[in-house]
């Protein structure tokens, strides 16, 4: 009997331990899942589930449907108007050369005289390009009565280094606003204007420019600051060897970037300062330092969250539909609006019902039991008065697009350039980022202007601003 109490202890020990090592083991098996499931989840990440670019999407990714063909012949349609090159007036043609017919057609007479309207025809053709070399010679005199040598001072105007304001604008222009590379740049001189420049060369006119249009910059700065809207948005960067950040905002008519080292708050205040307007940017938790009711989240980003959510299964499936649903007859609405064909006040009354509806998935999501949809949806419900900014404050988008579109080109220049080798190449690729930008939403010639802050700087001026100009001269600036 005691043999058998014996064994029965020892089945009852061996039966807790092997429950404990299935418990064990139940709890591993679920961590393995849980990891392959944000694995796999990661392998779909595609640029319409998540902040991924386009150019990132395997070819296999399923693109929007494309619209069925209409029938209609490519090109302008019937009833378009024609675009035509307009002729310049006779008085600012360079050359006239008449083109008379000698003999008639019909009878073969000797013709004469001249046509007072003959049919206009004219080829724009740019010269050949030969550099202007001035050579200074700078005298020194000796005086006849004490013997004192005196040398001519330096002209005004006149820079030290060997080559001209337009020169050195051209170069910071290809290199900081075409994006071309040092050894480009070197090239496209020497085959055009039959300049040559060393590498080196090239690096110190893009540090004269930056010079020249640090001031203007400066100033286009505080400008934006002052705006009753801003888009923000940031992409990575590297300055050197280390990590780095390229912050933009967006104005209607003044776009600002910086090169910071930081992503966070500290890196937003640099770049807003004490910005009191309405803040339009994704979720990002360096802009949690502004009010939620200055702010207006980007709903491209939220759509993308919510296209993932139909991609997790059960009742993360489900709410992702239904908030892609509201999205989507948001948008149609807004669009109306945006068009004119839907007052503000009936956009209003038709986003009340909305709002509730999504703010209720939302609350259904954040109880759902998948934890990364839920751990969104309960952010985006903390975030919930900046979703809806952009009904009730005219001039306000809904989304980040404006930012989105001015960070491309300066993505572009990263992956060619993979970034500034020192502060002073961040500071000209944040400057000329800015004054090509700027000059672009102005229509404004970024040549011309680059040249004169460089003429400016050689005769100790101000910069010209790159604040918005009056309207009239804007009109005549774009005539």
């Amino acid at each position: 009997m005691r043999e058998a109490l014996r064994v029965i202890d020892q089945l009852l020990r061996l039966t807790t331990e092997l429950r404990a090592q299935v418990v064990a083991r139940d709890a591993e098996v679920a961590a393995l899942e849980a990891k392959v499931a944000a694995l796999e989840e990661q392998l779909r990440q595609t640029s319409q589930n998540s902040s991924r670019p386009p150019s990132t999407d395997p070819p296999a990714v399923e693109r929007p449907p494309k619209r069925p063909p209409s029938g209609r012949r490519p090109g302008a349609q019937p009833g378009h108007d024609a675009q035509y090159r307009p002729l310049l007036p006779v008085e600012q043609v360079d050359v006239v050369v008449p083109v008379r017919p000698s003999q008639c057609q019909g009878c073969g007479a000797h013709l004469r005289g001249t046509d007072l309207t003959p049919r206009r025809h004219q080829v724009t053709e740019t010269p050949p390009v030969r550099p202007v070399v001035t050579e200074y010679q700078l005298h020194t005199l000796a005086c006849g009565r004490c013997g004192h040598r005196t040398t001519a001072p330096w002209p005004a105007g006149v820079p030290r280094g060997t080559f001209g304001p337009r020169l050195t604008a051209t170069v910071g222009v290809c290199t900081g606003v075409y994006h071309l590379s040092k050894r480009t740049t070197a090239g496209l001189l020497a085959d055009l204007f039959d300049v040559d420049l060393a590498v080196g060369t090239v690096s110190a006119c893009e540090q004269t420019v930056s010079a020249a249009v640090a001031a203007p910059v400066a100033a286009a700065q505080a400008y934006m600051q002052q705006q009753a809207v801003v888009h923000v948005d940031e992409t990575g960067w590297r300055e050197g060897r280390q990590r780095a950040w390229l912050w933009v905002a967006v104005t209607t008519l003044v776009t600002v970037f910086l090169v910071h080292a930081r992503r966070g708050t500290v890196a937003a205040r640099a770049l807003l300062g004490e910005y009191g307007g309405r803040l339009v940017s994704d979720r990002w938790s360096a802009y949690k330092a502004w009010p939620l009711a200055r702010r207006q989240l980007c709903w491209a980003h939220l759509r993308r969250e919510f296209t993932a959510f139909t991609e997790r299964g059960g009742t993360a499936h489900r709410v992702g539909r239904a908030l892609l649903a509201e999205t989507k007859a948001m948008f149609a609405a807004w669009h109306r609006v945006r068009d004119g064909t839907l007052s503000r006040a009936q956009f209003q009354a038709a986003m009340r019902p909305r709002r509730r509806r999504v703010e209720q998935w939302l609350r259904r999501g954040a109880a759902c039991g998948h934890a990364k949809t839920a751990a969104t949806c309960r952010d985006i419900l903390g975030l919930a008065p900046a979703l809806w900014t952009f009904v009730d404050v005219p001039g306000v988008e809904p989304t980040n697009n404006a930012a989105e579109r001015a960070l491309r080109p300066a993505v572009l220049w990263r992956k060619g350039c993979f970034g500034t080798h020192s502060p002073q190449g961040s500071r000209f690729v944040e400057r000329m980022l800015t004054v090509a930008a700027t000059l672009r939403q102005q229509h404004r010639n970024v040549v011309d202007y680059v040249t004169h802050a460089c003429v400016a700087a050689l005769h100790g001026d101000s910069a010209p601003s790159l604040l918005p100009l009056p309207t009239p001269a804007i009109k005549l600036a774009r005539a």
